[in-house]
């Protein structure tokens, strides 16, 4: 393409998106000319500008809502993880005996970092007056940090894994969550009843049973969820409790969550055929499932916005065509192509769409990265709160922008501002100059 006509057009398209703040007297090549209709210049400079915001607040919208999104979805499933295993080995026939076996079978693999053994069932924890549902979950204390992340996030005590340590079989001792020792209003040291299902048949029929255990800390993971329905007890009493010969199954660590799809493959080839072999993303698949579907439809949606600032976009290009049909019929009888016609008013919109989305880049980017911080003072200063621990599973906004999705929206924003200009160009490219001419 020969530069110098290109600069040309560029020029008379930065001066149509100029005009269209200002009006201007003179014509494009600098000749004066009768006013066509001066009163229709600020109202296509108001839909330009309505254009151009248009495509900012949609670009800002649709960033912070992605950020939001993936933020969301990683914090969840980071204090998720601090709870449950990565991958989790279980026999089909209801225990694993040697389980010792298994775990050395699985810390083979370069990629698993620790193993342990536990026993999970449900129970009914009661404190005076106060009865809960509870998740009871026996480990053993010399293990359970290999797999799990709550020795870090404890606030209780000062080494949620020296307390473990104090988890002794026979002592029948309990650590619960925070919430759920807050519901129950129970302290360190104070003794919670639990109560388990019985298949022992009695005179006046099945009862449960019971068993007295005393408090010897909380945990908090973060994930309220958890921290409001999980006990964690010693592995042997547990089993206990639950009429358990062994362990229900093995939890394993490995250095990279995201590769546990495949590590669990891989450790399905170690152990033998009765047992199954998942990862968190199988166990959780239906959350995760539904956050992707939430995101997709949530950018769908907000794409929309954009959409509609490109419709505005088309109607500021076709009202500029109107209004310059005098210039652009000077434009063709000066030896300008339709080619070049179609050009300037494609650049036109395209500089207005680029402007909307430079501006929507930089204000999303911006909040996206301070969203944390903005969101607080505004709990602080208004004092409510987004997220209520008791609804969701956590209770601050997360944020984690990604690049990618940017460059996704970018991409998306600019293909919708050049469809916008093809209808509006064509039009000013098949105008007849004499007819133009005519009423000049």
């Amino acid at each position: 393409m020969n530069l110098t006509l290109l600069s040309f057009e560029l020029s008379i398209a930065w001066r149509y998106v100029r005009s269209a703040r200002k009006y201007n007297s003179k014509n494009t090549v600098g000749v004066t000319t009768k006013k066509t209709n001066p009163t229709n210049q600020p109202f296509v400079s108001f839909i330009s500008m309505l254009s151009m915001l248009g495509i900012a607040l949609g670009v800002t919208a649709l960033i912070i809502i992605m950020s939001v999104m993936n933020g969301f979805q990683k914090e969840v499933r980071s204090k998720m993880l601090s709870v449950i295993s990565h991958i989790e080995i279980l026999d089909l026939n209801g225990g694993m005996p040697d389980w010792q076996t298994t775990v050395k079978t699985v810390l083979q693999n370069s990629e698993v970092i620790g193993a342990a053994p536990y026993v999970q069932g449900q129970a009914m924890i009661l404190r005076g007056e106060h009865m809960k549902g509870v998740m009871l979950r026996g480990i053993l204390p010399a293990l359970e940090p290999q797999v799990s992340d709550l020795v870090k996030l404890s606030s209780t005590q000062a080494s949620l894994n020296a307390s473990l340590n104090t988890l002794k079989a026979g002592q029948f001792s309990i650590f619960l969550g925070k919430e759920l020792a807050k519901n129950l209003d129970v302290q360190v040291g104070d003794a919670v009843n639990l109560l388990v299902p019985s298949n022992a048949s009695t005179p006046v029929g099945l009862l449960p049973r019971t068993r007295k255990f005393n408090v010897l800390g909380t945990f908090e993971s973060g994930h309220y969820e958890y921290d409001s329905t999980v006990a964690l007890l010693h592995l042997d009493d547990a089993a206990k409790l639950l009429s358990i010969d062994t362990a229900s199954g093995i939890k394993v660590k490995i250095k990279q969550m995201d590769d546990a799809p495949q590590i669990a493959q891989e450790l399905a080839r170690l152990v033998p055929p009765n047992r199954l072999v998942r990862d968190w993303s199988q166990a959780n698949r239906t959350w995760f499932a539904a956050v992707q579907v939430e995101k997709r439809m949530m950018f769908i949606i907000l794409t929309l916005i954009i959409a509609v600032a490109a419709f505005n976009l088309v109607s500021m290009l076709v009202m500029t065509v109107t209004d310059k049909q005098g210039q652009i019929a000077i434009l063709r009888t000066l030896g300008a192509t339709p080619t070049s016609i179609r050009r300037i008013f494609m650049i036109q919109g395209f500089i207005v769409g680029t402007s909307g989305l430079i501006i929507g880049l930089v204000i999303g980017i911006l909040l996206a990265l301070n969203l944390s911080a903005i969101t607080e003072a505004i709990e602080h200063l208004f004092g409510f709160q987004f997220l209520p621990r008791e609804v969701y599973f956590i209770s601050a906004l997360p944020s984690d922008l990604r690049w990618a999705d940017v460059i996704w929206v970018a991409t998306l924003s600019l293909f919708l501002a050049l469809i916008a200009t093809i209808y509006p160009s064509a039009k000013a490219a098949s105008i007849n100059p004499v007819e133009a001419l005519r009423y000049e």
